[in-house]
């Protein structure tokens, strides 16, 4: 993989966080059960994480082993596979949890292997 295509799909796994993050702005975990635009929006904003994550070279990955991929991109299997069976609360707990510190990690490794990119 380029370095060019890490960098796009880094950044395609940023803005799909951010995105999400900002979309529960506000919210609280029944508005996954209520608000249907919602629910798919955010489902989809996490399936493109997953497959951005997947397409992240190996030696990024490797170097980064503090970032979870192998969970990123088993929750877009997950949601894409068993899209009739996703449980809500553990999808919240991922949007609320684990997407904000993800955030600063994936713009660290912009940071750092992709120093003249603009993070935001």
């Amino acid at each position: 993989m380029t370095p060019d295509k890490d960098q796009t799909r880094l950044r395609h796994m940023v803005a799909a966080s951010r995105e999400a993050v900002e979309l529960i702005s506000g919210k609280v975990r029944a508005d996954l059960d209520t608000d249907r635009l919602l629910n798919l929006a955010l489902v989809r904003l996490l399936e493109i994480v997953g497959e951005a994550a997947s397409r992240v070279s190996a030696c990024i990955r490797d170097r980064y082993f503090e970032v979870p991929w192998v969970q990123i991109i088993s929750l877009r299997n997950r949601l894409i596979h068993g899209y009739d069976s996703v449980d809500f609360d553990i999808l919240w707990a991922i949007l609320t949890t684990d997407l904000p510190t993800l955030i600063p990690s994936l713009d660290a490794i912009l940071a750092n292997d992709f120093p003249q990119s603009d993070p935001s």
